[in-house]
């Protein structure tokens, strides 16, 4: 019997999302990493004109969130231009913590360095390239987990999701920041303006409209809140809850790892 192995190979490929399209996994860093790659020049001046400032409020909210001891070890995945570790080691440089973040990225890390650097942050920060889903770092390693506006960009998000508690130390805790949806008629006009108003921002600005139709169309392929806390359950975080801000249109999701 003979099998066509081309064939065979592409059938049992995974599938995944990039935006309102079905690719395979394995297509999806690469997207990925170009996308990013091409709007992060302008990535910091985007996030504020198409937030209106917000995105500085849910952050700063965000980083309150995470629970601090002395000589603490932060691992911040997809922290793209350094907006949550900045913002942590400014907020408890009395408590010498130290921080890792980890992005697929180069030229976001290139310019969150550049960033950190230009806010006096040259200690307890650390940059790594790489994958949620295949973290460099020992089992047991760091007291919290974040992640900001990355996790429905990753390849493989139940694989993220078993990464992070692999990773965190027993009774640690783990934070998503992420994007939901607003219900209502309110959700209406948040959804029009996501799908239009966005990308034209991208087209004008980022001088890349496809990268924030992208944006926009990952948003509401994204699970909803209660369907990440089954995942999280699913990969072993308890205590797990969630906080929608403004009105649903992003949401906090904690959990820990027993």
């Amino acid at each position: 019997m003979f099998f066509n192995l081309p064939f065979v190979r592409l059938h049992l490929m995974k599938k995944t999302d990039f935006g309102f399209q079905d690719i395979f996994e394995s297509d999806k860093p690469g997207l990925v990493r170009d996308l990013f790659g091409d709007v992060s020049s302008q990535y910091d001046l985007m996030n504020d004109v198409m937030s209106f400032g917000l995105h500085r409020l849910w952050k700063k909210h965000f980083v309150q969130k995470i629970p601090t001891r002395p000589a603490m070890k932060l691992l911040d995945v997809a922290g793209g231009t350094g907006d949550i570790a900045i913002r942590f080691l400014k907020e408890n440089q009395a408590l010498n913590p130290e921080v890792v973040v980890l992005d697929l990225t180069p030229e976001m890390i290139q310019k969150g360095k550049d960033k950190a650097y230009n806010s006096n942050i040259t200690q307890g920060i650390s940059w790594q390239c790489g994958m949620a889903e295949e973290l460099p770092f020992e089992d047991n390693t760091f007291d919290a987990y974040t992640i900001s506006f990355g996790l429905r960009n990753v390849t493989d998000k139940e694989k993220a999701l078993a990464e992070a508690y692999r990773v965190l130390k027993p009774g640690c805790p783990f934070f998503c920041l992420e994007f939901s949806k607003i219900q209502g008629p309110l959700g209406f006009f948040y959804n029009a303006y996501a799908m239009k108003g966005i990308p034209l921002l991208g087209k004008l600005i980022a001088h890349n409209e496809g990268a924030y139709q992208y944006l926009s169309e990952s948003i509401e392929r994204f699970w909803e809140p209660e369907i990440l806390i089954q995942k999280m359950q699913e990969a072993g975080f308890v205590h797990t809850y969630f906080e929608a801000l403004c009105k649903g249109l992003v949401a906090i999701h904690g959990g820990w790892k027993p």
